[in-house]
């Protein structure tokens, strides 16, 4: 990761580095950087207000699309050129995952050809809800070491993707051009099952559904039912709603429901274990790949009914976080094993402003976060972020500091970057960038007042005539 706050550290005030997310399609489909002149322009503007580097995507199914091992990294190359050329750093993340259907996304990137072909036959490859459902997005766990692609199981399918780029980008390495890999762990390219897929009908704050019902999965299920004498437990939960329904129109997630039943710890037990084992399996080869790198891995923030006892949207997505069980050490522990830095997302959101727009959704993200920063902080290894949604508002950016910076840990910790999301119209308008350069100092470590008055759009020379920033 970039410099650290401890090395970087001005009167005691810490200096978390900023890098800034690139949009989703910078690189087209086939792997061309989509209007060079324009990105340079850009890129020069987040460097005239010292933001520290950006973060791009690496799509699998742009890059490895056609065929096994047949890479194209062009596009790539000429942007990492670019950007190495105005001295900033890189976030890459290695996207495993399909693009398109998500709040935010505005391009469609599917997964490889030759994998979407394998599973027109095999569609077991997919995450599966009770119903049959598949989904496209990523593939299943329950194939990390099925011989399904060609001969390959997932697992090496990312490792031989993850080496090819380490070797094509050899340069950008050996001269800290790269300063951390993100490694793309499911949806989104996090760390969790897609339980709340819009293309399967969610909507917020619905509870989401368990997805495991693919046939390799279910194996996993139906041995470790049998290895606890229950073999009548290889099953998911009867009682466990829809994708929109609430904790207490289940009988699995209700309070008192069978989520804390001898059957429900026993099946949240196995469904959180088989997420964690996909993250240790793909880190140690990450590590391998990318040895001496910083390696991240990205939790989604599911606040929604954090507030109820069964936490039921978070157990639907693997992590098992009711009232009496912490549910983030696990994988906090995991990550350590592999010296991998954790990257949360929602630090900008407030409780309060939930409670007013969905106060039937007994949300709680400044709660979630406190805890999964501290259960990461508590084995000590590096914490980052990026907001959950577009931020241009001051009110935003200091909840963003105020996780950043926690005044109220006795302990000193704080975040070790940044990562905004994302680089897009909105934010080069005038009065948005302004109170993004501002919040950019403040993360810096630099004394910024909220009568801090900007130098003129004059003389600053940033500022065009029609309400964007200007190179």
């Amino acid at each position: 990761m970039a410099q650290s706050f401890q090395e970087r550290d001005f009167g005691g005030t810490p200096y978390v580095p900023v890098y800034v997310m690139l949009p989703l399609g910078v690189i087209n489909m086939n792997c061309e950087l989509v209007d060079p002149e324009g990105l340079l322009n850009q890129l020069r503007i987040l460097k005239s207000v010292n933001v520290d580097g950006v973060m791009v995507d690496c799509w699998w199914g742009i890059v490895e699309a056609h065929a096994p091992q047949v890479y194209n990294w062009g596009g790539y190359n000429r942007l990492f050129q670019i950007v190495r050329e105005l001295n900033l750093k890189l976030q890459v993340v290695m996207s495993f995952h399909e693009c398109g259907g998500n709040i935010g996304d505005d391009v469609h990137i599917p997964l490889p050809w030759w994998v979407t072909e394998i599973g027109r036959s095999n569609s077991d490859i997919y995450f599966t809800d009770r119903e049959g459902r598949r989904n496209s997005e990523c593939l299943s766990w329950g194939i990390d070491k099925e011989r399904v692609l060609k001969g390959r199981t997932a697992v090496e399918v990312y490792f031989d993707y993850m080496r090819s780029f380490r070797v094509e980008f050899d340069e950008f390495f050996e001269d800290g051009i790269i300063s951390e890999i993100e490694v793309g762990l499911g949806p989104c390219g996090e760390l969790r099952y897609p339980s709340y897929s819009a293309k399967h009908g969610w909507r917020y704050p619905g509870i989401g559904e368990f997805q495991c019902y693919d046939k390799y999965l279910m194996k996993s299920l139906t041995k470790a039912a049998e290895a606890r004498g229950h073999s009548f437990w290889s099953r998911g939960p009867a009682n466990a709603g829809s994708y929109n329904s609430t904790p207490h129109e289940t009988g699995f997630f209700c309070d008192g429901g069978e989520y804390d039943s001898y059957y429900g710890r026993f099946f949240l037990n196995w469904y959180s274990r088989v997420l964690v084992d996909h993250g240790d399996r793909v880190l140690a080869l990450a590590n391998l790949a990318f040895e001496g790198t910083c390696i991240a891995v990205k939790l989604s923030g599911i606040h929604w009914w954090y507030k109820t006892a069964s936490h039921a949207a978070e157990l639907t997505a693997g992590f098992y976080n009711p009232v009496n069980r912490d549910g983030y050490s696990p994988i906090a522990a995991m990550l350590k094993k592999h010296e991998a830095a954790l990257n949360f997302t929602c630090v900008e959101l407030r409780t309060l402003d939930q409670h007013e727009d969905f106060p039937e959704a007994l949300a709680d993200p400044e709660g979630l976060v406190w805890q999964v920063l501290n259960a990461a902080w508590d084995v000590c290894i590096p914490v980052a972020s990026e907001n959950a949604l577009p931020c241009h508002d001051r009110e935003g950016y200091n909840k963003i500091l105020e996780n950043a910076k926690p005044l109220k840990d006795p302990d000193g910790r704080h975040l070790s970057a940044f990562t905004y999301l994302r680089l897009s119209p909105a934010l080069m308008e005038r009065h948005n960038f302004r109170e993004f350069e501002r919040f950019v100092k403040r993360m810096h470590g630099e004394a910024v007042s909220d009568l801090h008055v900007y130098p003129s759009e004059k003389d600053s020379g940033l500022h065009g005539t029609d309400g964007q920033v200007a190179a």
